[in-house]
């Protein structure tokens, strides 16, 4: 591939997927200008890694398990990363009887910052970047199941901060946005 074409490539990644990819980048790492880093990060090692690309209807997924790896390999790099044992994770909520309290984002985004990482990140792309549950898996190289017992014990986690006693949060709603 020439070069020209390689950075008029990469500009349309860019053009089409940044403001995805910064939100994505955003609700792992909490911080503005740590997602600008890490979103202008993943876009460069895009550029390097562009003939690994082969399905441009998969770029979207592509470059998101490239922001991924990239943030995961910054956590390990400075050993930021929260660890919770199952058994405090508690049993899934039942649906609310009730309409669900508004939350604030900033509220939100504290306690998904809080989420231990293997709950976050199936959390934030099915709730706040509409993959499906077979998109997360490939993504994470994990088997569906295992996917959904991570959203469901990431709900309960978040449904334990963020709402008042007595309230759940829906299990099956992407109403969290």
């Amino acid at each position: 591939m020439r070069w020209f074409g390689r950075t008029q490539k990469v500009e349309q990644l860019v053009s089409a997927f940044y403001q995805p990819l910064y939100r994505y980048a955003y609700r792992l790492c909490g911080s503005p200008q740590d997602a600008e880093d890490l979103a202008q990060e993943a876009f460069c090692q895009a550029q390097h890694k562009l003939g690994q690309l082969r399905d441009e209807s998969r770029a979207k997924a592509w470059l998101f398990s490239i922001l991924r790896n990239t943030y995961l390999h910054r956590v390990r790099a400075s050993k930021q990363e929260h660890r919770v044992p199952f058994d405090s994770v508690g049993e899934i909520p039942e649906r609310p009887s009730e309409p669900l309290p508004e939350i604030d984002p900033a509220e939100l985004q504290r306690a998904l910052g809080e989420l231990p990482e293997v709950f976050r990140t199936p959390v934030i792309l099915y709730y706040f970047e509409d993959f499906s549950y077979r998109d997360i898996a490939e993504q994470m190289d994990l088997p569906i199941g295992t996917v959904m017992s991570r959203l469901a014990r990431g709900r309960a986690m978040l449904a334990k901060e963020l709402l008042p006693a007595g309230s759940s949060g829906d299990e099956h709603s992407r109403s969290v946005k």
